[in-house]
């Protein structure tokens, strides 16, 4: 029974959480319409191939006979979602009118150093792993978990190099130095 309320509870924190997480771009996208892309990295269309298919690897309903959760796994989503919420809603505040869904760069962009973006280069992937990592612990199986994990980190290498790339070339030495002081999405990985 107490597994029973747990799960139902990591569910619906679950749901407010993706609403909430898919809201935080509403205002970004509004400042963002309008503005002309300079630059484009398409090659970053591929890494949001990658993203797609792990979001549909951890939402598959593949499960064994009798497949549950644990508790701890519920709980870890319950931690996971609201972290990654706050987080995703800090970057998108700070990136404003610069907010794009694929690598691009307007004419007048800005390297942003603030915020979360102080600590990570790519503060929005880092959240969006963090809720597909809390959907994998409330609901996927952990074959499927793996999977979609191992995807997401290969699409978003791929998204990572295209803009890493894009703000190279157009911010040059200012970049380079942020780069070399902090970490692209996940600890340990430049």
């Amino acid at each position: 029974m107490i597994v029973t309320n747990l799960l139902i509870a990591a569910w619906v924190e679950l749901l407010v959480c993706w609403i909430a997480w898919c809201a935080a771009f509403v205002k970004p996208s509004r400042q963002a319409r309008g503005k002309q892309k300079a630059v484009r990295a398409t090659s970053s269309r591929w890494g949001i191939g990658l993203v797609f298919v792990a979001f549909m690897l951890i939402w598959m309903w593949v499960k064994p006979a009798g497949f549950q959760k644990s508790a701890v796994a519920l709980v870890a989503s319950m931690i996971l979602g609201p972290i990654s919420v706050i987080l995703v809603w800090a970057a998108a505040h700070e990136l404003g009118k610069q907010w794009r869904f694929e690598a691009a760069l307007s004419t007048d962009h800005e390297l942003i150093q603030t915020g979360p973006y102080r600590w990570m280069r790519h503060p929005i992937y880092t959240s969006m792993f963090g809720m597909l990592m809390a959907t994998a612990a409330a609901y996927t199986w952990w074959p499927l978990w793996i999977a979609g994990a191992l995807a997401f980190i290969a699409g978003t290498e791929i998204r990572v190099r295209a803009e890493d790339r894009l703000l190279e070339a157009h911010f040059q030495n200012t970049f380079r130095d942020y780069r070399s002081r902090v970490r692209a999405y996940l600890p340990f990985i430049r």
